[in-house]
């Protein structure tokens, strides 16, 4: 008798972030999907940090809910903490930060699976990869059960042939001490994919009550209320401050005198860690002029005492893991549940991925967060989404959906990965986006969710509360183009406290909104338009104020388009363009690149390689158009 009865449209192994997005996508689009996780109770773990958004990635955040996903709403229903980044850099890299209820976020995300119409939950270890002539045919399991599927996706996080290190001791594990997925990378490797080390690494674990928090600078959420779901209502926190505090001479002292048992610098742990979260003995030894580093003391959980150190992400012995703790102020006496460590895990250089995340190698075998070299809940959870939505249009026999870079953070994040690659842990970064005023926080509703209402992952009552917040924001920026502001006393007086000239001649309500000086709450008062809604009124002020901006951006995202509409044939032959240089055939070869923009954005190909690459594909494109 089978275990599992029938071929699956989709099966999703890892029940991550990524994996359950991936899942969740699948079966709301129609496919019969089966999640298989190693362990029920960690399905959308937060394995590392409870925290959620910042720069970047809560951008993300906001395009995975514009698409349909769950990750913001969960986020919401779950915050303990929330507060507003960036408000002092303008509107394109202004975001949201929360806290999170761990405990409460998993639970939150393990119903949503088991209530899902069209998904299955089935905890069990995948060892094996089940291929024919090149296509995925399904999986089989720890326990030898075959398992069918027309599609796979993989989203396997640090489970991958990982390895736990505190201290000098090393043992096989997943994140927290779970089973690792041992066999499964050798089952990559022999359909050819190059499997590579990566490492990652968390913090040491506080008991709340052994705290000295009176004596600590506490950090509240802020009072302006926020949500990262556009269909949940905002709102403030109360009553779980974080503390902010630093640490010293005595801590960089003490890492110094124990690096020869830290397995990071004897040599023992290979795998590449994070650039932009190294742990804090990476910082001791990379940094010695600095005498102190920032750490932040967050509570995990309404449900337990324990506290997560930020900041002090570290792979020291146990025993000097709890003197380094004791050397932070108000953490004097402070007892450690958890000790922190560094995990090496496999993953896949995405390279091998097409730009829908299916690959290359391997037909109906998709790849998304950790396994493809990313770091971050927020990272994997896009990917798992768009990976999920990829598997059932690609079994329908419909075009895949691949963003672009100017449409959404998350074709950034896939671009780069595909067409980069990357030899360390890969974070989802404001800077690494060229198109920034086009792809804001406040606008990823009106980019992604009607994308997300075609692919029917936005419910009828979600597209409607859209459309209508929508409409405001439309029909309150034609009433400012039409209301005319006259320079009068009251005016005159309101615009030089605002330091800002008065107009000679009456202005539209929406000129003096493009001056810097006037915010939506200025104009509002100047107007008499206290009443309107403020949400629209900001959103129309941004608009407003960089619309020349944006509209050059959008001019370069056209001139730039060019190229990305320029394919490169399935199996094109670089060889047979004269002239390119050795490096950039070995990386277009490499990487296989689809289309002309795509190769132009290839570390190390040139422009004069782009123009070769051009001319070959035009004589190619005239001979043929000559029959």
């Amino acid at each position: 008798m089978e275990s599992f009865e029938g071929i699956y449209d989709v099966v999703v192994v890892g029940g991550g972030h990524g994996g359950c997005e991936a899942a969740l996508a699948s079966a709301r689009m129609g496919a019969r999907t089966l999640l298989l996780n190693l362990h029920l109770e960690n399905a959308a773990l937060m394995a590392c940090n409870p925290s959620m958004g910042g720069p970047a990635k809560g951008h993300l955040i906001r395009e995975v809910d514009a698409l349909g996903g769950f990750q913001a709403r969960v986020t919401d229903r779950t915050t303990l903490q929330l507060r507003w980044l960036n408000t002092s850099k303008g509107p394109a890299v202004r975001t949201l930060r929360a806290q999170c209820d761990l405990v409460q976020y998993h639970l939150a995300f393990r119903m949503l699976l088991e209530t899902t119409q069209n998904l299955e939950v089935h905890q069990g270890e995948v060892t094996d990869l089940w291929v024919e002539q090149g296509r995925i045919r399904g999986v089989r399991t720890a326990l030898g059960d075959p398992i069918e599927a027309r599609r796979v996706v993989l989203a396997a996080g640090t489970y991958l042939a990982g390895v736990a290190h505190i201290g000098l001791h090393r043992f096989a594990s997943g994140p927290l001490g779970e089973l690792p997925a041992s066999r499964l990378s050798d089952s990559l490797r022999r359909e050819g994919f190059r499997v590579e080390r990566l490492k990652t690494g968390t913090t040491p674990r506080l008991h709340a009550d052994t705290v000295d928090w009176a004596s600590l600078p506490l950090q509240e959420s802020d009072p302006e209320p926020g949500a990262f779901s556009h269909f949940s209502p905002k709102r403030t926190y109360q009553g779980y401050p974080c503390a902010q505090i630093r640490t010293n001479r005595r801590t960089h002292d003490l890492i110094r005198a124990h690096l020869d048992r830290s397995p990071l610098f004897t040599g023992v742990i290979q795998g590449v860690g994070p650039r932009y979260c190294p742990s804090i003995e990476d910082k001791v030894v990379r940094f010695p002029e600095r005498d102190s580093h920032p750490v932040f003391l967050e509570p995990l959980s309404a449900t337990n005492r324990e506290i997560y150190v930020q900041n002090l992400s570290t792979s020291l012995p146990y025993d000097v893991q709890v003197a380094l703790v004791r050397t932070l102020p108000g953490c004097e006496r402070a007892k450690v549940l958890k000790p922190g460590y560094a995990i090496e895990y496999d993953y896949l250089p995405p390279t091998q991925l097409e730009p829908w995340l299916e690959t290359k190698g391997v037909k109906g075998l998709f790849c998304a967060g950790q396994t493809n070299g990313t770091s971050g809940y927020e990272e994997a959870a896009s990917q798992g989404l768009l990976a999920g939505i990829n598997a059932v249009r690609t079994l329908r026999g419909e075009d895949p959906v691949v963003l672009g870079r100017h449409e959404a953070y998350l074709g950034v994040l896939v671009d780069d990965l595909v067409t980069k690659g990357t030899q360390e842990p890969y974070r989802m970064l404001t800077s690494r986006c060229e198109h920034r005023l086009l792809l804001r926080h406040d606008n990823a509703d009106r980019r992604l969710a009607p994308l997300g209402r075609r692919l029917g992952l936005l419910e009828d009552r979600d597209w409607a509360l859209l459309t209508e917040r929508w409409r405001r924001q439309d029909d309150l920026e034609e009433r400012l183009q039409a209301l005319r502001v006259a320079p009068t006393d009251r005016v005159r007086s309101l615009l030089a406290s605002w330091d800002t000239p008065a107009p000679e001649e009456p202005l539209t309500a929406k000129e003096l909104l493009r001056r810097p000086q006037i915010t939506w709450d200025r104009l509002a008062e100047l107007c008499g338009l206290e009443g309107e809604d403020r949400e629209a009124g900001e959103y129309v002020a941004v608009e407003t104020k960089y619309q020349g901006y944006v509209e050059r951006q959008e001019r370069q995202v056209a001139r730039m388009r060019r190229f990305d509409e320029v394919p490169l044939p399935e199996g094109f032959d670089f060889r047979s363009v004269p002239g390119l240089l050795t490096e950039s055939l070995t990386k277009l070869e490499r990487v296989r690149p689809r289309t002309l923009g795509q190769a132009g954005r290839i570390s190390g190909v040139t422009p004069a390689d782009l123009q070769l690459l051009w001319a070959t594909l035009e004589v190619r494109r005239r001979r043929d158009s000559r029959g």
